[in-house]
């Protein structure tokens, strides 16, 4: 089993070192990371301007560039063979509701699906990696519960399976208060707090984004729940963004403009004399 880790926090930050260790006696497991902090970086590609691959001392290997970009250039030609899974993470705070269109740790699993490989974001709910090696034994159970299956993917055998994308949180508890493990669909946060306004030493103003939103939909069934609970959160995600919902209505719309202009161009209002 082959496994690619990547991160948004960066190559030295204490949870992908609790994952790499939690992962590394069960698989053969490589590093590829961004050199420093890229959280709510999102799927961004760096397009113009050039990246390198340095390696640590302790064998990880780090990108200037983003966690999407450190992905991509592992898979088309860095690694120079084809993982069985991509794992991201374990991040420094939680990635529930709406913080996953943010994610830069849901970013990298992201690309490894997008490239067809099943791949799992790991988030620790709160800040400061409090029992951050209790998450990475909790991740480990995860992908050991989930070799078989993958192991049937990487034969053929079970193509249907493939890819998957797992939004994964792991509240910071002690071993002892880990409840279990939920599957449960994403919450809703209130909108961002207000930008925060400063004066720079040349007088200049200067921007920071608010902190994110308190949790508006967090009931029963949500991440936001699970999570409060004692519970690891398991949400399945998809790319697809379509609203399907709303396809018929944006439909009639489409057909309306469509005869308008067949019937030929829509009569200008007269102008009013002056």
């Amino acid at each position: 089993m082959k496994i690619l880790i990547c991160n948004d926090d960066g190559y030295q930050a204490s949870g992908i070192i609790a994952l790499y260790e939690a992962l590394k006696d069960i698989a053969d497991v490589e590093v590829v990371a961004p050199e420093q902090n890229n959280s709510a970086k999102s799927n961004a590609l760096t397009l113009h301007s050039p990246m390198y691959v340095q390696t640590a001392a302790n064998g990880f290997r780090y990108i200037n560039g983003t966690p999407a970009d450190c992905v991509h250039i592992a898979l088309t030609g860095l690694l120079g063979y084809r993982p069985d899974l991509v794992v991201s993470g374990i991040n420094n705070g939680a990635n529930m509701g709406d913080d996953t269109i943010y994610s830069g740790t849901v970013g990298a699993a992201m690309e490894g699906y997008l490239f067809g490989i099943p791949s799992i974001a790991f988030s620790q709910t709160d800040k400061g990696w409090a029992h951050v090696d209790v998450a990475g034994r909790r991740a480990r159970d995860l992908v050991q519960q989930l070799m078989p299956s993958l192991e049937k993917i990487a034969e053929g055998a079970q193509p249907t399976l493939a890819p998957w994308l797992l939004n994964v949180n792991i509240p910071n508890l002690p071993d002892a208060q880990i409840q279990g493990f939920k599957v449960c669909r994403l919450g809703r946060r209130h909108a961002a707090e207000r930008v925060i306004m400063q004066t720079s030493p040349r007088g200049e103003t200067m921007y920071w984004i608010g902190s994110a939103g308190a949790a508006k939909e967090e009931g029963e069934g949500t991440d936001f729940f699970a999570t409060r609970h004692g519970f690891v959160s398991i949400t399945p995600l998809q790319v697809d963004l379509t609203d399907h919902e709303r396809l018929p209505y944006w439909a009639q719309t489409a057909d309306q403009l469509s005869q308008a202009v067949r019937s030929g161009p829509v009569a200008q209002p007269a102008q009013a004399a002056a």
